[in-house]
């Protein structure tokens, strides 16, 4: 099996290799996992946490295009594990290759999600803290802050990999249930540890499975397992030039399809809503969670 998408500039590279065996591994460790339903965005956060104990892995690929630049495909390798109920932690590591340019790795990110209220209420803060480290080559887009833009992007690698990044990102996250209907509000403050200034961002998901009834036997194909809805993401500018001037801004409908092997696949199209933004996005993800890894480790040791 081979991502095929992940292969359009030519001979296979080393980090995109990786990314396929994470995605065959997915697959072929389906089997026999308990089915859980997977946060269906790709750029906002609701408050669902991962479980105690569970590990979950997955790729995310994006393709996008440029009008000053070439076309690239980015991707990350997520790793995310339930600590405790109200603590969930995630490493990502991150890659690019650009069109008639070069691929690289592109660093990688630590998050950390905290839920302030544990039970289930009108709306459920989380609070959101991130370390990245990366260099300015990266393009996974993964939020959108300041006055990120297209023209960001266009500078060849070369000219952008020696720049390194060490930033904190903190996010709010509200979150609410209404009637089968997930409303979701993030707001993002973002900050390189080598400059003074803050920069601002925001996103906003709505989604809702398309049907609220589950059925007692395993379905692959239920319409309870697909999930559909649409994100709204950009930059609200920077500390002393707040505000939504040369700052870029996307719509993107999404549809997750979660397995009842515990396999999750989701797309989504991003359109640029001004011309400071990349004029098209296309994310795609797969994602598995193996439930009780902590525990099974535990009795591993024993």
């Amino acid at each position: 099996m081979k991502l095929q998408f992940m292969f359009i500039f030519g001979r296979p590279r080393p980090w995109m290799g990786a990314l396929g065996l994470t995605g065959i591994a997915l697959i072929a460790g389906s089997a026999g996992a308990v089915s859980a339903q997977e946060r269906p965005y790709f750029i906002t956060y609701n408050h669902q946490m991962e479980e105690p104990g569970s590990l979950e892995v997955g790729i995310r690929p994006v393709f996008g295009t440029q009008r000053e630049g070439n076309s690239f495909v980015a991707a990350w390798t997520e790793i995310e594990y339930g600590v405790k109920g109200w603590w969930t932690s995630e490493l990502y590591f991150s890659g690019q290759g650009t069109r008639n340019d070069s691929t690289l790795f592109t660093g990688y990110r630590w998050e950390n999600r905290f839920r302030v209220l544990m039970h289930e209420h009108r709306i459920n803060p989380v609070v959101y803290v991130e370390f990245e480290s990366l260099n300015g080559a990266d393009k996974t887009l993964l939020e959108v802050v300041g006055h990120d833009g297209e023209s960001h992007h266009a500078d060849p690698n070369a000219a952008t990999r020696g720049e390194r990044k060490h930033e904190v990102e903190a996010k709010l996250i509200l979150s609410s249930n209404i009637k089968g209907w997930n409303l979701s509000e993030n707001v993002i403050a973002e900050k390189n540890l080598s400059e003074d200034s803050w920069e601002f961002g925001y996103a906003v998901g709505v989604s809702r499975p398309l049907a609220l009834a589950a059925r007692p036997d395993a379905c692959t194909f239920c319409p309870e397992n697909f999930t559909a809805g649409v994100e709204v993401y950009g930059g609200l500018g920077e500390q002393g030039d707040f505000g939504l001037s040369r700052t870029s801004h996307y719509i993107a409908p999404l549809i997750s399809w979660s397995l009842p092997s515990g396999t999750t696949l989701s797309v989504s199209p991003s359109f640029g809503l001004n011309g400071h933004s990349h004029r098209f996005l296309l994310r795609l993800g797969i994602s598995h969670e193996f439930s009780g890894f902590g525990r099974s480790k535990g009795r591993s040791r024993q």
